[in-house]
């Protein structure tokens, strides 16, 4: 079987839909040498252009190299091609978050999107929550889309590497802390983590503080909230709360591994890479118990609402100071972790591409 691939993302492995696409082609090729995936990669082109490529060149493209089945890995599918397509939908934010709307533009692309993911044989996405907003907001047919979680990378792993402690000095990082790594927009819920630290500053103090990891915004906006002022106006100390900056993907496991918990009180995700991926390597989350959280999570971490600061900060407290229950949690971190792989991401992705090669939906 041929599969092309829209590969608009290929180039861009910081991207989570990048990372899906390369992590996707990889452990397919491992699962089936038989199966050929060709990549369709767009010419450079503006905003106007990439809609060409998706809904014009990459479906024609796709009957030109022969294939069987056309993929395109994210919320872009064409509103009409001459091969089955299968798209992937991650997450429908923007349908879901009045203030991921963005401007006219934006709106129209969400409504095009949107209109052409009914003339896919068949829509995946990454969680049973991110399926039922399909349903509901989509109005597709339920045989139609069908969940295929993701997983975290062979690297984040619970056994120490020889660098780790390089890697953590680089950061500036202490011998225990609590990590959050991830963006800074508002679905993020930053504030929560920042004000669960008011209960849990005055105990651990500078011993265990909470690091903020990841690109800062640039403009303190309602859309990206400056973290560092949200830090002054909830009271924190300095010293309670560090800001490291962006992490590069090499250095995310000993970073994730130095910590004595993860705290990721999101409000919406599609699945939520970052706390698998702290599962994984053996670190318990404390988190938000909504849309994909619970699903990835599970009992690898301990969930509450996302304005539940001080239930959160009960359960760091807790993760920091009691080391049989650390012990007992970073153990169904682990066991929940293994639930998740590529290797079967790649199987049921196979499986999706053979039902829509025959129509068998």
């Amino acid at each position: 079987m041929r599969v092309a691939l829209n590969a608009w993302f290929w180039e861009q492995p910081e991207t989570g839909s990048g990372q899906y696409t390369r992590r996707l082609v990889e452990h397919l090729a491992a699962l089936d040498p038989a199966l050929e995936v060709v990549l369709i990669q767009p010419p450079p082109v503006g905003p106007l252009g990439k809609v060409f490529f998706e809904q014009w060149s990459f479906p024609r493209r796709a009957r030109q190299v022969g294939a069987d089945v056309a993929h395109v890995p994210y919320w872009a599918s064409p509103l009409v091609s001459p091969v089955p397509v299968v798209v992937t939908i991650h997450d429908l934010i923007p349908l879901r978050l009045r203030a991921y709307r963005g401007g006219p533009l934006v709106r129209l692309y969400t409504a095009l999107v949107s209109a052409t993911a009914s003339s896919a044989a068949l829509v995946l996405t990454d969680s049973e929550a991110s399926r039922q907003d399909v349903l509901t907001c989509l109005g597709l047919s339920p045989q139609r889309v069908r969940a295929v979680p993701l997983a975290a990378d062979a690297r984040f792993r619970p056994e120490p590497a020889p660098d780790d402690d390089t890697i953590r000095a680089r950061y500036g990082l202490p011998p225990r802390y609590i990590l959050y790594l991830g963006g800074f927009d508002v679905r993020k819920n930053l504030a929560t983590a920042l004000r669960a630290y008011c209960w849990v500053g005055p105990v651990l103090g500078a011993e265990c503080p909470l690091v903020l990891a990841g690109r800062l915004p640039e403009k303190d906006t309602p859309f990206t909230p400056d973290p560092r002022r949200l830090a002054r106006e909830a009271g924190l100390l300095p010293e309670w709360v560090r800001f490291i900056g962006p992490v590069a993907e090499a250095d995310k496991p000993a970073v994730y591994r130095g910590a004595v918990a993860f705290l990721y009180p999101s409000r919406y995700e599609g699945f939520g890479l970052p706390p698998l991926e702290a599962m994984a390597c053996g670190v318990p989350v404390v988190g938000s118990d909504v849309s994909s959280i619970p699903e990835v999570v599970g009992p690898g971490g301990i969930l509450f609402p996302p304005d539940d600061a001080e239930g959160m900060a009960g359960a760091l407290l807790q993760l920091a100071q009691d080391a049989d229950f650390r012990a007992g949690m970073r153990g169904c971190a682990l066991a929940q972790a293994r639930r998740f792989s590529w290797e079967e991401t790649a199987r049921r992705t196979l499986e999706a591409y053979r039902d829509a090669r025959f129509s068998r939906i």
